[in-house]
This record gives structure tokens, sequence and C-alpha cells, in this order.
């Protein structure tokens, strides 16, 4: 009798359950509105009060998270120069729209432990570069050095910006990452903690560069800002009331998500804490079970895990070893950024010691809402029968 092949283990699963598709076909089919509207005014402050910050801005996309609340710190005037720095294991729209948008634009090479922004590295850019800006990745979920990067940006008088795409419910002290700088991003696509089909929101608790992301969000035009400061606008440019709808006061983008997506994310957002609770779970089975190997360590309190990282000799012979058992896996994120070539094409090669080993060696293996405990443990069984282990050696710039 042919035994049955095991159930394949993939990155991810959706979060969008059948009983969530019924409820928003119903809603659809009952005439509401589908674009922008007020559901997704709802849904921003849910989302805050889940959060615990004063102000969310829903997006398309969470690449569009970033390009918008990098964009509102230059139109906000809070930039002395068009220096900035990115992390090198990050995504490539983390820094993408920093270069589109004109920045100088440094690479930090990553910490060997939370694969954050390395410290020393960190402190000698802002010494040397004097940048007006820093955005950062909490890579896989796990919470850069908060305190002392805080501390480095107020010693050089830098603004800091959160990529916390893979860190949706992540904690750090008593505040959710994504809340410790001044914007902090996430992405609702599928695969990430919740799914909105497509969509992202950037969080703040400055209301003035939340005033600015809801004008940019939507063509530069003021229909979405506090009356008050719509009034101001009006009356300084000398607008008058026919004009009013269609003038732009900031060369915008559009940005926007729909109330049906809103629709979709205010559901989503009802389980986001056991999804959460389910992802921390499987993080520590992992661990428990690939003792040896390398693990990402930090100073975070719930760790709403977005994959496993670790970094092994033999990487494509994992890969395929898990393939053939129906098990997917993949690049550390996208590696070292500045290995990338449109990095390499745009500023030349450059060497980054610890972001070159998660090139070279990184790998993850699934982590979601869907994986149980007998998962991981046949994940982790495969895995060891043939990854040979690499170490994450600590090197200085």
């Amino acid at each position: 009798m042919n035994m049955l092949a095991p159930k394949p283990v993939t990155l991810a699963e959706d979060t969008i359950s059948q009983a969530e598709l019924e409820a928003t076909a119903e809603w659809m089919l009952a005439g509401n509105r589908l674009t922008k509207d007020a559901l997704t005014v709802e849904f921003e402050r849910e989302f805050a009060d889940w959060m615990g910050c004063g102000h969310a801005v829903f997006v398309n996309s969470g690449s569009s998270a970033n390009l918008l609340m990098i964009y509102a710190a230059k139109e906000a005037g809070r930039l002395r120069n068009n220096k900035v720095i990115a992390p090198a294991v990050s995504w490539v729209t983390t820094v993408s729209p920093l270069m589109q948008l004109g920045f100088d634009v440094r690479l930090c090479d990553c910490d060997p432990d939370n694969l954050g922004l390395d410290l020393n590295h960190l402190e000698e850019l802002c010494r040397t570069e004097a940048p007006s800006m820093l955005i950062l990745v909490h890579v896989l979920g796990h919470a850069n050095h908060l305190k002392e990067i805080q501390e480095i940006c107020d010693r050089y008088g830098i603004l800091l910006l959160e990529d916390s795409c893979e860190a949706l419910g992540s904690t750090c002290g008593d505040r959710k990452l994504g809340c410790h700088g001044a914007a902090g991003s996430f992405s609702f696509y599928y695969g990430h903690h919740i799914s909105t089909i497509e969509g992202g929101m950037v969080v703040t608790d400055d209301a003035e560069l939340h005033q600015v992301m809801l004008s940019l969000r939507s063509h530069g035009w003021s229909r979405d800002l506090d009356p008050q400061r719509r009034e101001r606008l009006k009356s300084q440019h000398k607008i008058d009331e026919f004009r009013n709808f269609y003038t732009f006061y900031h060369a915008g983008f559009n940005l926007r998500s729909t109330d049906l997506q809103a629709f979709i994310g205010r559901m989503q957002l009802k389980k986001l804490d056991d999804i959460c609770t389910v992802r921390a779970r499987n993080f520590d089975c992992y661990a428990e079970a690939l003792t040896g190997y390398y693990q990402q360590r930090s100073e975070t309190g719930l760790l709403s895990s977005f994959a496993y990282g670790t970094l092994v000799e033999n990487r494509m012979e994992v890969f395929e070893t898990l393939k053939a058992h129906r098990i997917e896996c993949r690049p550390l994120i996208c590696g070292n950024i500045a290995r990338h070539p449109f990095w390499v094409r745009e500023y030349g090669e450059q060497t980054l010691p610890n972001a070159d080993l998660v090139h070279d060696y990184g790998i993850y293996l699934p982590n979601h809402h869907n994986l149980d405990r007998a998962d991981a443990a046949r994940v982790a069984e495969v895995f060891t029968s043939v990854a040979r282990p690499k170490d994450m050696q600590t090197a200085s710039i």
C-alpha cells in the first residue's frame, strides 16, 4: 500500500478565512462603497488603538507605507540634509524609496545577534556622514537595540523611522515595535501576519507628520485633513470654494487603499493577538529543536516571529532536501542589499562582513498561524538531517 505523502509546509498561508470571504461578499452585494471612505477611517482608528499609538494611515502596500513615511519626513521639513542610513539586511522597498527621492544613502552592517543595525558601524556612520534620518528594519520580528539606537539618534540629531513590516505585534519594553521612532510601517500582504489582500499602514504619534501623510497619500490635496488645518491652508493660499477640492499643497501620490480592504482588515484585527501568540510559540519550538545552529536573539518581549532564520554551510543542499520533503524555505529576507544589482549599479561594491554572511549562508524556515508543533518538529527533523551549521562570526568594519 502506498503511503500518503506528508502535507506541504509552506512559507505562508492565507489569513483570510472562508467566513471572512463570505462576510465580505455579503457586504459588497449590499451596495456599500468599495473605494476609500468611512471604513478606512475606522480601520485606522482601531489599528492605532491596537498598536497603542496616536495615528495610523492605511495605504495600498507595506512598500507604499515606507515611501509615505520617508517622503512625509522630507515634506514636513524634519531633515537638515539628504543623507540617510538604511540597514544592509532589509528589503528593496526599504531602500529604493530613499534612492528614488534623491537621498544619499549609506548602508549599515547588521548586528550579529538580532540582525538589525550593528551599533559600532552605526556610530561610525553617524560620526562621519552626519545623516539626518535613519530607517531600521526589525528583522523577522526581532527588535533592534532600540535604547542604544535612540541614544545615538538623539546625540546626532537624527530622525528615526521603523520598517516593522515583519514585526507586527512584537514588543520591546512597554511598546510595540513601530511605535519607538517618529513613524513605523507595516505590511498586510499575503504571507504577513494579517492580510488585506494588498495593503499597509503607517503609525505615528506625531500629529504634524500624520497630517502631511494624509495629504501625500491622496495626491497632495487637503480633503482628508483636520478641518482647522484644511481651512488654514485654504486661507493661506487664497483658495476659493470652487477650486478647494482640486488644489494640491504637496507633490503627492495615490497610495490609497479601499474600504473593501479595510472591511477585511477590521475582521483580521480581531484575531491578530492569537496569530502573534502562535508565531511566538513556533519560534520557541524551532529554537528548542535546532540547538547547535545559529539562533537570532534580541531584546524582544513578545516575539511575533515572521520566520525562523539561521545560517548553514550547505544552503543549496538544504534547499533541495527540504523541497523534496515538500517544505518551503528561502533566503533570509534577501540577504545583503549591497550585493543586489540595483545597489551595485548605483553605489558600487561594498563589504559588510556580517551582512555578507547572511547573504551567503542565511536561510529561513516557515512560520505562520497554521503551523503547529508537529509541523515545526518535522521541518526541524528534515533540516537537521542534512544542514551543516554556520556561525555568525562577529566582524568589525
